[in-house]
């Protein structure tokens, strides 16, 4: 509880440090944060054109292709981005870490906040999309809040672990990358879940990242409330929990290590 306490306490510098982040990525550039908004946008774009009109892709249930695609490669943009960049948050500011006055345990979650900025612009574009369809607002996208908050959470603690790993071993991030590789076709994104035997969809739904994907979608898509699969729900919680309360004793662990090694 001490560890949340102090991330409450710390909330305004987190805050100011995650904005100088978001910015910093576009310092330099002609067009500066408008490549936040340009990116999302034109990705889009390219996948409208690609599958709609270029390959003549076949709706899933009813829906178009594009939609049902931007539904669930949204989240997984947000969160394959944030534990890439949350890995090597503190390799990438050792010169922080040994200074005594800088709480190095903040690192992975600025990292985390600043991909969350680009992840809102992708959400607000994503939603024009479907708006442009023919998708009307409703109750259902007060679901998105509770989808961010359970998608940053496990996102934090996979990059306390990822990222305490990584100072002592580099391969900690090429690892990373595999498996989010792995991750991207193992979560059905660019498949639907329904040519999966039923035999073994089960393995599948243990990845918690599953979870999130088909969250969007209900929201978006499906019209279903997240308590719907009580189950799936459960499981979701206690091994993001669980992955959290290993980060912060992970972290915790190493934490006065790392100057030496850095």
């Amino acid at each position: 509880m001490s560890y949340f306490i102090n991330l409450i306490k710390d909330r305004n510098l987190i805050l100011q440090l995650a904005k100088n982040d978001f910015k910093v990525k576009y310092l330099g550039s002609y067009l500066g944060i408008f490549w936040a908004f340009i990116n999302p946008i034109i990705l889009i774009l390219i996948y409208w054109f690609v599958f709609q009109i270029g390959f003549r892709s076949m709706p899933v249930d009813n829906v178009p292709f594009v939609l049902w695609l931007v539904a669930g490669i949204v989240p997984w943009f947000f969160i394959s981005e944030a534990i890439a960049v949350g890995t090597n948050s503190i390799l990438d500011n050792s010169y922080l870490v040994k200074k005594v006055v800088f709480k190095v345990s903040l690192l992975p979650i600025i990292k985390l906040l600043s991909s969350l900025f680009i992840h809102i612009i992708f959400l607000v574009a994503g939603i024009v999309l479907f708006f442009v369809y023919g998708y009307n607002l409703d109750v259902y996208y007060l679901q998105i809040f509770y989808f961010l908050i359970a998608s940053i959470i496990l996102v934090y603690g996979i990059t306390l672990i990822t990222s305490s790993l990584a100072i002592f071993s580099k391969d900690v991030g090429q690892i990373v990358s595999v498996f989010i590789q792995f991750g991207f076709w193992l979560t059905p994104i660019f498949w639907s879940f329904t040519i999966v035997p039923p035999s073994i969809q089960f393995w599948f739904k243990l990845n918690p990242v599953y979870y999130l994907v088909e969250g969007y979608r209900n929201v978006f898509i499906y019209k279903r409330w997240f308590w719907e699969d009580p189950l799936l729900t459960i499981y979701f919680w206690l091994v993001t929990l669980f992955i959290l309360c290993i980060g912060i004793f992970l972290f915790k662990k190493l934490r006065p290590h790392f100057s030496d090694v850095l």
